[in-house]
């Protein structure tokens, strides 16, 4: 069926937050009835440093089981959803790399006219999320896709605050993903598959 949405998920999580955020996602892909594949961007830090921190170590081996994603990841879907904590005001260094990754596919017009969104997480309120955001949406603007934002399009924006995506504040592991955030990635997800899929249709018209 034309209306059939594929969404692939692509995500780069340190210490566990963005990777909730992503599960969230998947479960509200799910719930609308499209196909997904929820993915993390390869890990470029030494073990080293992954181990020095207890936090990131537990999310390293709670997420082995989660493929790495891969440029044939991006050419399925009808909907990518890119996740990354800020650094910096700016996308991760590990999700910005699989991104280089995709030049063959964007030279083959093959990132054209597909569904785009992000979301994000950080330690601090005002943490730079909506720059990253910003940031992540310059390389949409690049492959000629089409950026579903989730706006204040349903009154769970106006708790979440950041029309940008999906966002979370985790104030060093204190502040746990909760019902805004989880309400909110609902509704992002909703969005994206609902928009795909009425280009699906109109494609198929």
């Amino acid at each position: 069926m034309s209306e059939n949405v594929k969404v692939t998920i692509v995500y780069y999580s340190s210490t566990g937050t963005t990777a909730e955020v992503a599960r969230e996602l998947e479960k509200g892909v799910l719930a609308t009835g499209a196909e997904v594949r929820l993915t993390k961007a390869p890990e470029l830090a030494p073990v080293s440093a992954i181990e020095s921190n207890p936090a990131w170590a537990a999310n390293h081996a709670t997420t082995s089981d989660v493929p790495e994603a891969s440029p044939d990841d991006v050419a399925w879907a009808d909907v990518i959803l890119f996740g990354t904590p800020t650094r910096f005001g700016n996308v991760s260094a590990q999700l910005k790399q699989f991104i280089d990754t995709l030049g063959g596919l964007w030279a083959e017009g093959k990132l054209v006219d597909k569904v785009y969104s992000g979301f994000v997480s950080s330690s601090s309120l005002h943490g730079g999320q909506e720059t990253t955001l910003q940031s992540l949406y310059t390389s949409v603007h690049h492959f000629g896709g089409i950026l579903v934002a989730p706006g204040f399009t349903d009154p769970v924006k106006y708790d979440d605050g950041n029309p940008y995506g999906t966002s979370h504040v985790d104030a060093q592991g204190a502040n746990p993903v909760g019902d805004v955030t989880r309400a909110s990635a609902k509704h992002q997800a909703q969005r994206v598959v609902e928009i795909a899929r009425r280009l699906k249709a109109g494609q198929a018209a």
